[in-house]
């Protein structure tokens, strides 16, 4: 990663007085793991010696060290995909279909759908694949780059691979579609399909679930009875998606409703039921019903999960206070559940939200002391309130201790930066601007059209136009350059 352009970092504030329990009484900071040692010197690599390195003999690679470096290299795009071809020409180590998946999926996410198929082809003749998951994660990442109609046909091609579609692929291609909005073309390919692969409760839960996403209830409701016309029981995971639906379109009475009838009809309720109903009432901003409902739970026989607390802590932030959560984390971790990076994260970013950096910090260190390995979003968190509070130069501070190997920043990350270096009008902010635009580039990332004009009109506007000519000449293989400029 480059070194930035700032001034000395300001100096460090008193530690808070606030303190949050440790689960565990560790007195020395884990090691790095390997993987992560791994990718960092991948990252370091120029492709000449990257060969010497992993072909090294005294390296034992596994099938897990691998995939767990590709996910470390997973906002490095094009160094995760020379680590994988590399280590492909290995003289004693193949390759997984684990492994495999995962450079597909790389692969997916950059567009590159040449290294893509070319995977799919090895896979086959190595007899390692392609397995449903594959087509899965091929179908996906069309979806997101918007080509839902090559994702169906991928479903449909899926036996001239050697993998012969069946209920569970027509599941997953419907979910697929339905999770990227897509339900309109999800609801057509179901119709189409429902019979000859013999659709059952999944599918039409998935098919339920879609229309719930966009908040259109009424037809998800129209798919419930349609399935129990069929002959098809509806399970409690359809009631549940059904019921997170209404508080997901707001329709609190209905929701509430829906939930009275299904102890009515002695539906077995279970802790994904009382989750939903704490965290859509909480986001509703009916917190007092929230905690009422979360309290409640353990009268009616069902005990909260790691989730429910997650859910109970994430709407305290929102809507009510942060040091109520505060009071709710330490009663989990008292009652010995443990918590995991989502509940850390949203006492980060509440903690945060609240004007209390020093106390997220402190909170971020201890999720490491406590074996909870900080994201890629806890990391953004904390960048994005720095940012917003217009401490610019410790936002930077955070993303060159991402750059090490251990959590590498993505997409977001990188506009939040280039959006923060126009607050303070400096031209050398301009400069790292253009850097970060650089090395976004390099990992894979598209920038917008609007970053790439916002940052090339500042270095021409800030006499720049060297810097500038250098970032269309070097980056114009993004696609996504402005025509429009004129040097």
């Amino acid at each position: 990663m480059f070194t930035l352009l700032r001034t000395a970092p300001s100096p460090k504030h008193p530690k808070p007085t606030f303190s949050i329990p440790s689960h565990h009484n560790l007195t020395t900071s884990p090691q790095a793991p390997q993987d992560a040692a791994f990718a960092s010197l991948i990252l370091k690599s120029d492709p000449q010696s990257l060969t010497r390195i992993l072909h090294d003999p005294n390296i034992h690679w596994t099938p897990d060290s691998v995939n767990k470096t590709l996910k470390r290299l997973w906002n490095h795009g094009p160094k995760a995909l020379l680590f994988f071809k590399t280590l492909d020409r290995h003289p004693t180590y193949t390759h997984s279909s684990s492994s495999y998946d995962h450079a597909v999926d790389i692969a997916g996410r950059l567009r590159d759908y040449k290294s893509l198929w070319a995977f799919v082809a090895r896979m086959r003749a190595l007899r390692v694949g392609p397995a449903p998951r594959t087509f899965a994660i091929i179908a996906e990442r069309y979806v997101a780059a918007g080509k839902p109609d090559r994702a169906v046909k991928v479903f449909l091609s899926m036996h001239e691979y050697g993998c012969p579609q069946d209920l569970n692929s027509f599941n997953t291609v419907l979910d697929v579609l339905c999770k990227a909005k897509r339900v309109e073309k999800a609801y057509n390919l179901f119709k189409v399909f429902r019979g000859r692969f013999r659709a059952d409760c999944v599918s039409y839960n998935v098919i339920v679930n879609g229309w719930c996403l966009i908040k259109r209830t009424p037809k998800a409701l129209e798919v419930l009875r349609e399935m129990v016309e069929r002959g098809i029981e509806p399970s409690l995971v359809t009631y549940n998606i059904m019921l997170k639906g209404y508080l997901r379109a707001g329709q609190v009475k209905e929701a509430w409703e829906f939930f009275r009838e299904m102890k009515k009809r002695k539906c077995e309720i279970d802790v994904v039921t009382y989750t939903t109903l704490v965290h859509g009432f909480g986001v509703l901003g009916e917190i007092k019903k929230a905690r009422k409902i979360f309290d409640g739970m353990v009268e009616d026989g069902v005990l909260p999960s790691v989730a429910t607390y997650n859910a109970l802590i994430q709407v305290l932030c929102k809507k009510d206070s942060v040091e109520n959560a505060v009071v709710v984390f330490e009663e989990m971790v008292s009652k010995g559940y443990v918590p995991n990076v989502t509940t850390y994260n949203v006492l980060v970013r509440g903690l945060c939200h609240a004007g209390n950096m020093d106390r997220g910090m402190e909170l971020m260190e201890r999720m490491k002391e406590d074996e909870c390995e900080p994201n890629v979003q806890t990391y953004n968190v904390v960048i994005r309130y720095f940012c917003d509070d217009g401490e610019i130069d410790k936002a930077l501070d955070v993303f060159e201790k991402m750059g090490r190997g251990e959590c590498l920043p993505n997409l977001d990350t990188y506009n939040m930066l280039i959006s923060a270096m126009f607050v303070r009008k400096k031209p050398e902010d301009l400069l790292v601007a253009g850097k970060l635009l650089i090395e976004m580039v390099d990992r894979g990332f598209l920038p917008r059209k609007y970053t790439f004009n916002r940052v090339l009109d500042g270095l021409l506007l800030t006499g720049n136009q060297g810097f500038a000519k250098e970032i269309l000449r070097s980056q114009s293989r993004c696609g996504r350059l402005p025509c429009q400029v004129r040097l």
